[in-house]
Order: C-alpha cells, then structure tokens, then sequence
C-alpha cells in the first residue's frame, strides 16, 4: 500500500470526478447504520468470526452477517476463511483512521468546536504602513 505522501501528492493533482463523489457518497452511506459503525469498531485492530461480532455488538449472528455482507461489498471489510469459519478484518488502515476522524469531528461539533476562520491578506496599503 502507498504510503500518505503518495495518496496525498496524487489526489492534489486532480479534482473529484463525478465516479469518485460516488464511490465516497456509497462508502459513506454504509457508516449511516449504527450497526455497521459498531462492527467496524469491533474490528479494529483484529480479527473476528460473525459468532464473535454478533456477541460484542448484541446483533443476531444472520444479521451481522448481513450487515458484513454490505460492508464487504463497499470494501469497508475483508474476509478470510479459517476452516470452518469466515474471520473478518478491516480492509485497510485508512478505515481507521477514518472512524478516528469521524468520532473526532462528532466529539468536536458536540463542543461547538470549529477551526478558526482563515485569516484575510490585508490589503498592500496596510502591510507597507
């Protein structure tokens, strides 16, 4: 995986087409379920079977796997079998950095929080006095 720098000096080359405003729109859309949220968090930093997911989060085991279902489809989690069973991991860091950012945010905006406005470049008559 590329690491921030490579993703950062790529995306500052190019404005977002109307198929990445979709693809962010679809993977945003899948953290609108309470449920979905819960999971991811369960899953960072490990491993875990539905059976396992089910218990942490109070879900039914069918309705973990459906909501797992949805989370593998927009490549939010990936599976991999062990025997018998499926064990599901986040597909990659950037998920948790983005559950980080997003808690981050809801955290702040419940504070009332904002990042202070961005200052104005005085006019030349005033920076020369």
């Amino acid at each position: 995986m590329p690491e921030k720098q490579v993703h950062a000096g790529y995306r500052a080359q190019s404005a977002l087409d109307q198929a990445g405003a979709e693809a962010i729109a679809d993977a945003m859309q899948a953290l609108s379920a309470a449920s979905r949220v819960r999971l991811l968090y369960e899953l960072r930093g490990r491993e875990m079977s539905v059976g396992e997911l089910a218990e942490a989060v109070r879900l039914t085991p069918a309705a973990t796997s459906q909501q797992l279902r949805t989370l593998r489809h927009l490549k939010l989690v990936v599976a991999r079998r062990e025997g018998q069973s499926v064990r599901y991991r986040l597909h990659d860091d950037h998920i948790g950095a983005l559950l980080d950012e997003i808690r981050n945010h809801v955290e702040h905006a419940a504070y009332g929080w904002t990042n202070p406005s961005p200052s104005r470049p005085r006019p030349r008559a005033q920076q020369q006095a």
